[in-house]
Order: structure tokens, then sequence, then C-alpha cells
């Protein structure tokens, strides 16, 4: 006696599905043409119905970002660039929803299907699209909406430094931020899939803690540069000099630091690298002036020249905003064999001081040169020995 042998689940769910096709390209042709006809509008109208649903989202978003974004000009390809990849996303759930809505207004059963492992799958898959466009969408417009609240504070602060430490806070926040997010929409997704989250969170917290100990570059990393933007110590915009290399702060994130050099060169550290900030544009700066004069020039005479100059700078329109302080003459601060070295100084607000140094050098040169008070030049004379008659050559007498 035979026993005939029973399919295979996954191939009984195969034939179930290609039964099912087959029975809906049937049924499709057996329809009379009102039927069809009837069909084929309401399919249209949800094509319809889909494309104005992705147009309303883009307009949506659309006015979202441009509520919340910056409006300065610099940031228009920003604005534009921001929800691309969640409207691409999203076009393609609307579009299988669209088709699976018609299919159905075709006559395609999908009740046969929901014990089958097609139906699971493509059922996982649409909740992963769903909670992948949330997920977009709340990175997206986080990034955004952080930025622009940390815009706004820093514009109404009236401390300079108090705005830049907040500038600071912001792209780092917003880093964080969308880390939390992209963990939170890991875990949902696997989730959908079957994955089991309790274990899973155990794991990774001892995965966690054996990553710390192999990373703790990384965690200083971090800790460092959170302490140096909470202490404002350093902020984007400042101008600091790190070991051989100095520039202005481009930007900081969660672990480094990177400094754009005069040159344009990029420079970029670890915090953990960063031993030693030296901030030059921290509450106010100086402009210092240093006078190698000759010792035959009158000392008194270009000191006072030194604070005439500094005086007429300090009261010229184009840098009296920028000049905090009358000029701070320090005087003779070197006397050697090459000269005399006076020394002064001059406080202005953050990162004017070469500004002001170099318009004061260039007063300072003129005045000087016009009373006749000259700068230390290093000069070698050569002196020629005398010739004596007993050193002159044999057979010439003087």
């Amino acid at each position: 006696m035979t026993t005939t042998p029973t399919p295979a689940p996954a191939d009984h769910s195969f034939n179930t599905f290609a039964q099912q096709v087959q029975d809906f390209v049937s049924g499709v042709l057996m329809l009379d043409p009102q039927q069809a006809l009837l069909r084929g509008g309401l399919s249209f109208l949800v094509l319809i119905g889909a494309v104005i649903l992705i147009w309303g989202l883009h307009i949506i978003l659309k006015s979202i970002t441009e509520r919340i974004a910056p409006k300065d000009e610099t940031d228009k390809e920003r604005r534009a660039n921001i929800g691309r990849w969640t409207m691409r996303v999203a076009r393609l759930a609307i579009f299988v929803g669209a088709m699976v809505l018609i299919l159905r207004l075709w006559g395609f059963n999908f009740a046969d299907l929901r014990d089958s492992p097609i139906y699971a799958i493509f059922s996982v898959l649409w909740r992963i699209a769903v909670i992948l466009v949330l997920a977009l969408a709340a990175i997206e417009l986080g990034q955004l909406a952080i930025r622009r609240v940390f815009e706004r504070v820093a514009a109404r602060s009236r401390n300079p430094r108090r705005a830049a430490q907040i500038r600071t806070l912001g792209p780092v926040l917003s880093g964080l931020a969308t880390s939390i997010v992209v963990i939170i929409a890991a875990m949902m997704a696997l989730s959908e899939v079957g994955v089991e989250i309790g274990p899973l969170l155990a794991g990774a917290g001892i995965v966690g803690l054996a990553v710390g100990f192999g990373a703790q570059t990384i965690v200083k990393d971090f800790l460092t540069g959170l302490f140096l933007i909470m202490e404002d110590s350093v902020s984007i915009g400042d101008i600091v000099k790190i070991g051989d290399f100095a520039g202005t702060v481009e930007d900081m994130s969660l672990r480094t630091i990177k400094l754009r050099a005069y040159d344009g060169t990029l420079h970029i550290f670890p915090y953990s690298e960063a031993q030693v900030i030296s901030n030059r544009t921290k509450t106010f700066s100086y402009a210092v002036f240093e006078f190698p004069l000759d010792h035959n020039n009158d000392i008194s005479k270009a000191l006072d020249l030194i604070k005439t100059i500094g005086d007429e700078l300090r009261e010229d329109t184009h840098f009296a905003s920028i000049v905090l302080a009358p000029i701070d003459i320090a005087g003779v601060d070197k006397v050697s064999e090459a000269g005399v070295l006076l020394k002064a100084r001059m406080r202005t607000i953050p990162g004017k001081q070469w500004s002001v140094q170099r318009e004061y050098l260039r007063r300072i040169r003129l005045a000087f040169e016009r009373e006749g008070i000259e700068f230390n030049q290093s000069t070698t004379r050569l002196i020629a020995p005398q010739q004596f008659p007993s050193a002159q050559p044999p057979g010439e007498h003087s």
C-alpha cells in the first residue's frame, strides 16, 4: 500500500500562492466589460489618490522645513536636501499600499495567504518600511529642529561668547539624538523580524562593557569634548592653537575638534590628543607690539609716540568699536648690545587683535620715520687690520 507524501510547508505555501495567482488571472479574464471598466476606473482613482498623498506629504514636509530651517542663502541647498530620503521611502511605501489595494479591487484574495510565509514576509517588510519612514523623518526633522532652536537661542543671546557655546552644543546634541533614534529604530525592526529584545539588550550591555574597556580612548574623547563644551573652554569660531597647529575651530563633534588653518588646511584632532589648547579669542584678546630700537634714539620720545599713535587709533571710527582699552605701554623690555626693545599691548574684542596690530604697526612705522627714530638694524662691520712696518713685505719701506 502506497501513501502520498505530504508536501513540505514551503512547497504547500508556494502552491497556494501559485493557485491564488492563477485564480486571480482567470477571474480578471472572465470579467465583463462593464465590471472591468468600473474596476479600472477605481484603480485609476487609487493611483490618483496615491499621487495626491505623496504630493501632500511633500508640501507638508517642505512647509515644516521652511519654517524650521535657517533662511540664509548658504542653507538653500541644505533645505532642499532635507527629507529627501524620507520622501523616497514614503513614496515606495505608498506605491506598495496602492498596488495592494488595486489587487484587492480586481479580486485578489489576500485572506487565503494570511497564514502563509509569503504574507508574513510582506507584512514584516511593510511594518519595517513604516518604521524606517518614521525614523528617517525623525532624524532629518530632529536635526533641523535642534539646529534651528539653537540658532534662535544664540541669536537672542546678548553675550557673544554664550552664543558661540550654544552653537557648539547644537551639532553635538544633534548627533546624540540621531544615535538614539537609530538605536530605537533598529530595536523595533529586529523585534518585527522576531528577535527577542530583552536578551539582546542584556547582551548588548555586556558587549558594551567589554567594548568600553577596549575603547577607552573613544570614551575619553567623548567625555573630554563634553567637558570642553560645557566649561566653555573652546567653541566654534574660536582661534586656537593645539600643539604646533593653529586655526579657527570649524566644527566640534562627539570626539573630534577640527581646525581650519589660514592656508585652508583642515586639521582634525581627537580630544584625547588635544592635551593643551591655547585659546586666542576667549573673552578678549591683546594686540602685542615690540619695537627694537637703536641705542642712539630718544627713548622718551619713542614712548610718547607709541602712546600718541595708540590714542589716535582708539579714536578712529573704524577701530573704536573693537579696541576695548587705551594702549598699555610696558616700557623698556630689554637692553642688549643690539639695541633697546620697547613693548606695549592693546586690548581688543576677540579675534580682532591682528587687524588692530597691522594698522598700528603701519602708523607707528610712518610716525617713527617722520620723527627720525630708527629701528635696530643687524649689521656687521668689517675693520681692516692696521698695517705696521714690521708686517710690510721685505724690501718695502714706509
